[in-house]
């Protein structure tokens, strides 16, 4: 078995549970939030580092409720899937497929939010880092396990590139969490600043 292969059992089964506790804490704080609109979220800690703040936007609610509701059900499949491959579970290539699909919308959705916080809220949420923080792995382990075992077909003359990606799984995935915070950095410098 390939080294990523090995691993995704673990990453799903990891990310899925310190998501969907995330996702949990998010949504607990959200019904505080409806009660009573003056209440101050646990994880509103500063002025950059402000649930509070996100939680208030209409990018919370893209769907029309809260987005962590999509979170609580997303990472329970996701923990239930990697519960289930560490059992010695094989599953069937639509299963992988799915899984994919369910994977790539996390991702390209987290993302959003993160250019959200960014650049139009100006605030980040700390449980929603921890959302960002596990939903890139998901995705990129998932995404590699299916493109080296043939659940997504790769033309020969992408293979060996695939194959090198993949060897270098851990690499790629330092250098995307670098990526975002140094956005991150950037953007709140003057705010960072004041703490030194």
């Amino acid at each position: 078995m390939r080294p990523v292969s090995r691993a995704l059992p673990w990453v799903l089964t990891g990310g899925g549970a310190l998501g969907l506790l995330a996702a949990f804490v998010l949504t607990v704080e959200k019904i505080a939030l409806l009660k009573d609109p003056s209440y101050s979220p646990s994880c509103s800690i500063n002025p950059i580092l402000s649930c509070g703040s996100v939680m208030k936007t209409p990018q919370a609610e893209v769907f029309g409720f809260p987005n962590p509701l999509l979170g609580v059900a997303g990472f329970a499949v996701v923990l239930t899937v990697g519960v289930v491959l560490l059992a010695g579970a094989r599953p069937p290539r639509w299963f992988m497929l799915g899984l994919q699909l369910g994977a790539t919308f996390g991702v390209v959705f987290v993302h959003w939010l993160i250019f959200q916080s960014l650049y139009r809220i100006g605030a980040l949420c700390p449980y929603c880092m921890v959302v960002w923080t596990v939903t890139i792995p998901v995705f990129w382990y998932t995404t590699l396990h299916n493109l080296t075992t043939g659940v997504i077909p790769v033309p020969s003359s992408w293979r060996r590139a695939v194959e090198g990606i993949a060897r270098f799984h851990s690499l790629v995935l330092v250098v995307w969490y670098l990526l975002i915070v140094a956005l991150v950095g950037v953007e709140f410098w003057d705010y960072w600043r004041t703490l030194l």
